[in-house]
């Protein structure tokens, strides 16, 4: 994320039309669908706790969904701050620009109403696992009495399984959506404002590939909802290790399918574009990422991770944020280089500096966050012990 940045804000001159910007920029398309692809598997988390503490359906549904509100509510802020920043020159309609964070909320509430319409379907009846995999009982162990329908074990069981495989359904339409939203079915009907939200056509009468609509971003936090729940499925407590490996050589697999089926001479489509709205681009993504969990898997079973601290980990605490503080000192009328001013070197520079400070500001939010919960930890101690 803040390489794509820099460089894209702070190359100038040839820098601009070197190779190396024409790698960054193809880089720069992977920490969006890596944010929502994130965002999914969170949700799988909340969800799980959740159904562990005994949540009814309608119970996780609504505190899915109001967090999904309050991170579209911080990006319509973050696109309101940006344009008083930039009053005087910004057009009126980069209020309603549909940028990562909007989508990511969005995202998160799509994700809470298919939760809570799954499990309020699995949830009374008890729906037999579909796909026949076993299932712990209620003490961990392949019992018989987590096989018997209806059991406890086996109705946890197949909530996951429903999730996950409905999951993976919703994923797969929305990619397959995307170039006709794109194109020959746009919704004209609707206003820009709304529209933008399906296929990103703001206010320029065409859909724009640097804004996030649903179609197709959203689908990479699906296909995260469906790994989050297969991690922390029976299914997964049962593989260990080696389900990372089979979720690294299914990405592997993806990819290859994805080249396949793009090498094909015939065309589904009436329209198709393969970097933007093709479902091969879509599925080559999604199987990159799924790569990327087996590697941090084995960067944090056996790497480096094994050291203790992580800045991107650091990172990770406080991601809104960082995301929000660097974009103005890169972008915004507090950059720290002018825009499309350096080279290569210069860019790095500014690169780095970025990353010191990012990790500076991450460490002193979460500093001062345990300082003030060890303050309130204290108080509620001192008043029960008066």
């Amino acid at each position: 994320m803040f390489q794509t940045h820099c460089y894209d804000a702070w190359l100038g001159g040839s820098a601009r039309d070197s190779h190396f910007a024409m790698w960054s920029h193809l880089g720069g398309t992977f920490p969006a669908p890596l944010f929502l692809f994130l965002a999914g598997i969170s949700v799988a988390l909340i969800t799980d706790r959740l159904l562990q503490k005994g949540a009814t359906a309608s119970q996780i549904g609504k505190k899915v969904i109001f967090r999904g509100a309050e991170i579209l509510g911080l990006g319509l802020l973050f696109r309101l701050q940006e344009y008083v920043i930039a009053w005087g020159w910004a057009p009126w309609a980069d209020l309603l620009r549909v940028d990562v964070l909007n989508v990511i909320g969005i995202s998160i509430m799509l994700m809470g109403a298919m939760c809570w319409t799954v499990l309020a379907f699995a949830q009374p009846r008890g729906i037999r696992d579909p796909w026949g995999l076993p299932t712990l009982a209620q003490d961990g162990s392949p019992g018989n009495a987590a096989n018997r329908p209806g059991s406890p074990g086996r109705t946890t069981e197949s909530r996951y399984t429903a999730l996950a495989g409905m999951a993976i359904v919703t994923a797969a339409v929305i990619s397959a959506l995307t170039p006709l939203l794109w194109t020959t079915l746009r919704p004209r009907f609707l206003p820009w404002e709304l529209e933008s939200y399906i296929n990103g056509v703001h206010d320029l009468g065409t859909p724009q590939p640097w804004l996030f609509p649903i179609f197709p971003w959203t689908g990479f936090a699906f296909a995260g909802l469906a790994l989050g729940f297969v991690l922390t499925s029976g299914f997964s407590k049962r593989k260990g290790g080696w389900l990372f490996l089979l979720t690294g050589l299914l990405g592997i697999v993806l990819v290859y399918a994805a080249k396949f089926v793009d090498s094909l001479h015939w065309q589904l489509y009436p329209v198709y574009d393969y970097w933007h709205t093709s479902p091969a681009f879509f599925a080559t993504r999604v199987g990159l990422l799924l790569v990327l969990v087996l590697a941090a898997y084995t960067w944090c079973r056996w790497g480096l991770g094994q050291i203790g601290f992580s800045p991107l980990m650091q990172w990770g605490k406080t991601s809104l944020l960082v995301y929000w503080v660097h974009i103005e000192l890169v972008y915004g009328r507090f950059h720290i280089l002018p825009p499309h001013s350096q080279t290569v070197l210069g860019a790095s520079k500014g690169l780095l500096t970025i990353f010191l400070l990012m990790l500076a500001l991450s460490l002193a939010r979460t500093t001062w966050k345990n300082r003030m919960a060890g303050i309130s930890s204290g108080r509620r101690l001192s008043r029960a012990t008066s």
